[in-house]
């Protein structure tokens, strides 16, 4: 019997991140969208704007008989880099802040104990600055985001940013993967 549940995480362009967690075995659907921001339904144009105070994010829909949150999370910090503040890379404001909207109590507690558990291991050589927040919202980012990078993986930005991150991912995960056709 499966046991679904979902988890909302941003690490910067959803493009990157949801060509990740779409490949990991248990992982049903990831859906790119806007979340943490005070407009409602906000449109793509006016996230990048800053202006919403949205973040860019991905819906993760996943069965946790298969992959767990704790699961989920290790890929979380792993696909990006969660110690530079509102930036990835080249993709600099808020919208690219890197943050965990738990759903309950539970992705509360295990988000902020891996958070500490990073930070005091010296992953990192400077501070984990991810944000850990309650969701309140969420608008999914309109259809042409949905499969970004596997609809389009020669489009300048993917070719250069997202297709290197979703490679190391998938060297480094490779034993959580789908299988590949």
């Amino acid at each position: 019997m499966q046991n679904i549940q979902e988890a909302t995480f941003g690490a910067g362009c959803f493009w990157c991140v949801e060509a990740c967690f779409a490949d990991l075995v248990g992982v049903h659907e990831v859906y790119p969208g806007y979340s943490g921001g005070h407009i409602k339904n906000p449109c793509y144009k006016e996230v990048c704007n800053g202006v919403t105070g949205h973040a860019e994010v991905i819906r993760v829909v996943y069965d946790a008989n298969i992959i767990t949150y704790e699961e989920l999370l290790e890929v979380f910090w792993f696909v990006h880099d969660p110690t530079t503040l509102n930036r990835q890379g080249n993709d600099i404001g808020t919208q690219y802040r890197s943050v965990v909207f738990f759903h309950d109590e539970q992705q509360e507690k295990l988000a902020n104990f891996y958070k500490d558990k990073l930070d005091q291991s010296g992953a990192w050589e400077k501070p984990i600055v991810t944000e850990i927040s309650p969701l309140i919202n969420f608008y999914r980012a309109e259809d042409y985001h949905h499969n970004y990078f596997a609809t389009n993986p020669d489009q300048p930005y993917c070719a250069a940013v997202v297709r290197p991150k979703v490679e190391k991912f998938r060297k480094t995960f490779e034993s959580k993967l789908k299988a590949m056709s």
